[in-house]
C-alpha cells in the first residue's frame, strides 16, 4: 500500500514573552520562514495552507534565513549550530553544518553575494562570528559588545558593512572584509533588539526596548534622526523595510504595528492589534505587497493598510504540542487542542484554522469529543468538563459559561452522540454525565488512561496504567464492571470499531491488539508489534476494516482487520515528534497530530 502526505496544517511560530522573533522572507517573494521547536516552517505567502517543514536540527531552532539567491536556507539553533540546506529539492539536502558560536543563535545575515554569513547570539566565548558559507573560514571578528547580541544585518551593497544590536543597549558597526570593529552607537537606553539595512544599503534602522527607532547613514553610520517621538509606547520587537526603501514597518509590545515615512520620519499608518497580552507584536516582515506581523499568541497577521484595525487574514493554529484530536460528525472539520488549552477548528478542505472563543480550560486539554450539532465537549486539567457550541452554521464554536466540576483530574473521555451520554475517566472515578449533569460515579482502584464506549452493546472499555482493560456495562446511567483483559504494558488507548465487532487497544509494550467483542478474545493470532516504542493512539476507519496506530517512535502504522499479516508503515510521520492523536476522515484519509504542533493529513489508499 502506498501513502502520501496530502496537507500539513503547520504549527505557528513558538513565541516567548519579552523575546523578539525573526521572520525570514524568500528573496523571490513567494514564501516566508519561521521556527517552532526543532522545526523550520516554510509557508507560501499567497496560499499559507501550502507549507513545508524541515526537522533536521537536534535541538530548538531560533532563526532561519534565505540566502539572497533563494537557493539555500541557513538555520541556527540553541546549541550554536548553523545548518545550510537547499530549498530546491524536497529532501532539503544539507550543504554545510558549522558551529560558529557556543550558545543560542539569535539572528543570521547573508552577504549579497551569498558567500559570507554572520551569526550572532549568546556564545560563551563570543557573541557573533563572520565566516564563508562554503568553507566556514573566519572572515573577521564580531567584538566590542559586552552582552548577548540580538540582531544583525549585512549591508546589501559594497563596501560591505555589518551592524549588530546588543543587550548592552548599543549598536556596533564593522567594516570589511575581513570585518573589524569600527564604532558603537549608544542612542538606545534599553536593549537594542532589531537592526536592518534598507534595500539599497543607503540607510539602516534600529529598534529597541526603549520604544525608539533610530535611522543611520548606511555608509558612514552617522545618526540621521529619530523616527517618531518615541515610535512606540512599548518595546520595539522588529522592523522591516518596504521593497522601495521609502517606508519602514515596526512592531511593538504596545500591541501595535506602524508604518513610517523614512523621509519625514513621521507615522503614516497605525495598526491596533487588540488589547489582550497575547496581542503584543513580536515580529514583522514586509514581503512584496504583504505586510506580516506575529502576535505573542503565535497568530500570523496579514496587515491591511486600507483597514488598519482589521487584518486581511489571520493564520491560526498551535505553537505548543497538540494533546488531543476529535472529528466533527460531518468529517469536514477536525478539532485539535494543545497543552496550553488552545482549541482549533480546521477546515479539512481549505486548511483554514480558527481558534475557539470564550473561556476555555486555560491549560492542558486531556480529552474531547464532538456531538451531533457540531458542539464540542472537552475535559481539561482544571478538573472540569466544558462545552463549546457553534453560534451559527459553519461558525467557530464558542465556550459556554457552564463547566461541570469533575472533582479530580480527567484523563480521558468518550461520548455517545445518540443519547448525549458522556463518560469521563478521572484519576479517582468514572463519571456518567447525561445532558449536562453528573448521573453516577464509580470509584476506581487503578489509574485510568483512556476510555471508549460502544453505543450498540453499551460496553465501556477503560484502559489502565495497571496493564489491564476494564470492561463495564452501561445501563442508562449506571456502570457495572464485567471483565478484565490483561496486557504486558500500560494500556494507552482503546477504540471500538464503528460496526461494534472489534475493540482495538494499544499499550506501552509496543503492541496493538485487536479483540472481537463477542467474547473479548484476540480476533486473530497475528501479533501486531512493529512499533519500536510505546504506542500512544489507535483509530478505526469508518468501514471498520483498517486500524491506524501512532507511536512514540514518530511513525504511523495502518493495519488490516481482514488481512492481519498486511500493514503499511508511515515512517517519520511527524519527524522527531511523537504522535499524540489519530482519526480517519474517510476510509482512505487519516489525520494525525503530534508533539511538533503540526496537524497532517495522509492519503492511504486501499490495496
Amino acid at each position: 500500500m502506498s501513502y502520501s502526505n496530502k496537507y500539513t496544517f503547520a504549527a505557528l511560530p513558538r513565541t516567548a514573552r519579552g523575546t523578539p522573533l525573526v521572520l525570514g522572507g524568500d528573496p523571490k517573494g513567494r514564501t516566508f520562514l519561521y521556527t517552532n521547536g526543532n522545526s523550520v516552517i516554510i509557508r507560501d505567502i499567497e496560499n499559507p495552507a501550502i507549507s513545508d517543514v524541515y526537522t533536521e536540527h537536534s535541538c530548538q531552532v531560533n532563526v532561519a534565513k534565505y540566502s539572497p539567491s533563494g537557493f539555500y536556507i541557513a538555520s541556527g539553533d540553541a546549541s550554536g549550530k548553523v545548518r545550510i540546506w537547499d530549498t530546491v529539492n524536497k529532501e532539503h539536502i544539507l550543504k554545510n553544518e558549522f558551529q560558529p558560536i557556543g550558545g543560542p543563535i539569535k539572528d543570521i545575515a547573508w552577504s549579497a553575494d551569498n558567500q559570507r554569513m554572520v551569526v550572532v547570539g549568546e556564545g560563551r566565548e563570543r557573541f557573533g562570528h563572520v565566516f564563508m558559507s562554503e568553507t566556514g573560514t573566519s572572515v573577521g571578528e564580531i567584538s566590542g559588545q559586552s552582552k548577548p547580541i540580538n540582531s544583525v544585518d549585512f549591508k546589501p551593497t559594497r563596501p560591505f558593512r555589518i551592524v549588530t544590536a546588543s543587550e548592552d543597549n548599543t549598536l556596533a558597526v564593522f567594516e570589511g572584509p575581513p570585518f573589524k570593529f569600527k564604532c558603537t552607537k549608544q542612542e538606545h537606553t534599553r536593549f537594542a533588539q532589531a537592526v536592518r539595512y534598507s534595500p539599497d544599503g543607503s540607510l539602516f534602522a534600529s529598534g529597541g526596548f526603549d520604544g525608539k527607532i533610530f535611522l543611520f547613514d548606511g555608509a558612514t553610520s552617522e545618526l540621521k534622526g529619530e523616527i517618531g517621538s518615541p515610535a512606540h509606547k512599548g518595546g520595539v520587537y522588529g522592523i522591516a523595510w518596504s521593497p522601495d526603501g521609502k517606508q519602514l514597518l515596526s512592531c511593538s509590545g504596545d500591541k501595535t504595528c506602524a508604518i513610517w515615512d523614512v523621509e519625514t520620519m513621521q507615522r503614516v499608518t497605525l495598526f491596533n492589534m487588540g488589547t489582550a497580552v497575547e496581542n503584543q507584536q513580536v515580529s514583522c516582515l514586509w514581503q512584496g505587497k504583504h505586510l506580516l506581523s506575529v502576535s505573542l499568541s503565535g497568530a500570523i497577521n496579514y496587515l491591511d493598510v486600507d483597514n488598519p484595525d482589521t487584518p486581511k487574514q489571520v493564520l491560526m493554529g498551535h505553537n505548543k504540542p497538540i494533546t488531543c484530536l476529535a472529528l466533527h460528525p460531518d468529517r469536514k472539520t477536525v478539532y485539535t487542542a494543545s497543552h496550553d488549552g488552545c482549541v482549533t477548528a480546521w477546515n479539512v478542505e481549505t486548511g483554514e484554522g480558527r481558534h475557539f472563543l470564550g473561556q476555555g480550560h486555560g491549560n492542558q486539554v486531556n480529552g474531547m469529543r464532538a456531538s451531533k450539532d457540531g458542539s464540542l465537549l472537552t475535559c481539561g486539567i482544571d478538573d472540569s468538563l466544558r462545552k463549546a457550541v457553534p453560534a451559527a452554521e459553519g461558525d467557530v464554536p464558542t465556550y459556554t459559561d457552564v463547566a461541570i466540576a469533575l472533582g479530580s483530574q480527567p484523563r480521558a473521555m468518550d461520548h455517545i452522540i445518540e443519547d448525549d451520554t458522556t463518560i469521563v475517566a478521572t484519576v479517582k472515578e468514572l463519571a456518567v454525565i447525561i445532558g449536562g449533569s453528573k448521573q453516577s460515579t464509580v470509584p476506581l482502584s487503578f489509574e485510568p488512561t483512556c476510555v471508549a464506549i460502544d453505543p450498540k452493546s453499551r460496553h465501556v472499555a477503560v484502559g489502565g496504567a495497571d496493564n489491564k482493560i476494564h470492561i463495564y456495562t452501561l445501563d442508562v446511567r449506571t456502570l457495572t464492571p464485567s471483565i478484565e483483559l490483561t496486557h504486558l504494558g500500560a494500556v494507552t488507548d482503546v477504540k471500538y470499531s464503528p460496526d461494534s465487532k472489534y475493540l482495538v487497544a494499544s499499550d506501552g509494550n509496543r503492541k496493538v491488539i485487536l479483540y472481537s467483542t463477542d467474547e473479548y478474545k484476540p480476533a486473530h493470532n497475528k501479533e501486531w508489534g512493529f512499533h519500536t516504542a510505546r504506542v500512544n493512539c489507535v483509530a478505526f476507519s469508518p468501514d471498520s476494516t483498517r486500524i491506524a496506530s501512532g507511536s512514540l517512535d514518530t511513525s504511523i502504522i495502518i493495519w488490516s482487520a481482514a488481512q492481519p499479516a498486511k500493514h503499511t508503515i508511515i515512517k517519520n510521520a511527524h519527524p522527531q515528534s511523537q504522535i499524540t492523536g489519530l482519526a480517519w476522515i474517510d476510509d482512505e484519509t487519516v489525520v494525525s497530530v503530534g508533539q511538533d504542533a503540526n496537524t497532517r493529513i495522509w492519503n492511504v489508499p486501499k490495496a
